[in-house]
This record gives C-alpha cells, sequence and structure tokens, in this order.
C-alpha cells in the first residue's frame, strides 16, 4: 500500500497555489467539492483552477473514504507512477461517449475512452497534436491562460486551463481526454 505522502502529491503538487484569487470569466468557483460534476470537470467547461485542487485534495485527504463513495469511485492498480486510476460504479458521458474508467494525473482528471486512435476525437475537439507518432499522441487546446503579478511583488502566477488528448503506453487500445488545471510560479 502507498503512503499518504505518495498517494496524495500526484494529485495535490499544484494545490500550494490555491489560495491565489483568479476571476476567470466563463470558469465557476466551486467552494464544496462535493458539488463537483465530474464529466464537466473532464471537459474543462465550468470550473476554476481553485475548485479542481480543492476536489483533489478532498479526494485525496482525510475525507477520501467519504468522496470516493459519494462519488462511486474505486481505486484501481496502476501501472504508471503519474497517474492514478480509478473505476466508476455508473459510466459517465464525456466528450460524447461513455466512459467507467478514469484516472487523475498531477495536474487533472482524464477519461481513459476504448479508442485505440486518438486523431478523431483530438480533431473534433480541435486540439492540435505537439506528439503525433505511432506509440505516443500528444494533443493539447489551451482553454483559459491568464497572468497575475503578486502585489509587491515580482512573482507572476500563470493560471492555465487546457484540454488534453493523448495516448499512453500503460493503456494500449484507449486514448486519455481530459482536463489540465493549473498555476505556475514565474
Amino acid at each position: 500500500m502507498r503512503s499518504y505522502l505518495n498517494r496524495v502529491l500526484p494529485l495535490s503538487a499544484l494545490a500550494i497555489f490555491v489560495s491565489t484569487q483568479v476571476s476567470i470569466a466563463a470558469m465557476t468557483s466551486e467552494e464544496d467539492p462535493s458539488k463537483i460534476d465530474l464529466a464537466k470537470l473532464i471537459e474543462c467547461t465550468t470550473y476554476d483552477v481553485p475548485s479542481f485542487n480543492g476536489f483533489a485534495m478532498w479526494l485525496t485527504g482525510p475525507e477520501s473514504t467519504e468522496a470516493m463513495r459519494q462519488f462511486g469511485i474505486t481505486e484501481q492498480p496502476s501501472n504508471s507512477l503519474l497517474l492514478r486510476e480509478f473505476k466508476l460504479a455508473k459510466p459517465i458521458t464525456v466528450f460524447g461517449r461513455q466512459t467507467d474508467r478514469i484516472a487523475f494525473a498531477s495536474s487533472g482528471p482524464l477519461a481513459l475512452l476504448n479508442e485505440a486512435d486518438p486523431h478523431p476525437l483530438a480533431k473534433e475537439l480541435d486540439v492540435t497534436a505537439a506528439v503525433d507518432r505511432f506509440d505516443k499522441f500528444l494533443a493539447e487546446k489551451e482553454i483559459f491562460s491568464n497572468k497575475e503579478q503578486l502585489e509587491n511583488s515580482d512573482t507572476v502566477l500563470h493560471t492555465r486551463i487546457a484540454l488534453d488528448v493523448s495516448t499512453d503506453i500503460y493503456h494500449p487500445g484507449k486514448t486519455l481526454a481530459g482536463c489540465s488545471y493549473s498555476i505556475e510560479v514565474e
């Protein structure tokens, strides 16, 4: 069994910056993580970075058992050190496709879709490929970007939300699609 820190760190690496106040015109801040719509969180359609960070901390923190029960998710073994995988009790529809498998990377949630070829979904979502090889596909479309200089400081916080479509050697025959939520210090 992995230690608490090994479970928390991949999902909450960016949570250090949760206290940042970011105004996102098209995004909504949800302070109660139990009210998050998982499909919308994966699709980048509704939530801001603090909402994702709050959800990730709730899902991996002291209330993780309650959070997983409420969302009907069960953690699954994962060969990837970068992803925590979960099975949903009831499938959700994301990007017009149903899945009962999701994963979390340090920056956001991903749907594990039963599609070997990521190209149709990437084209449908207008996501541009940065890597497109026989063994790896990685594409991204920026949904939101904002740079904010902290008052009385040289520190700039770059808040970014991006839609991702990829493949992974640990998930042959699957396309991973979801949202990354990040706040980086520049």
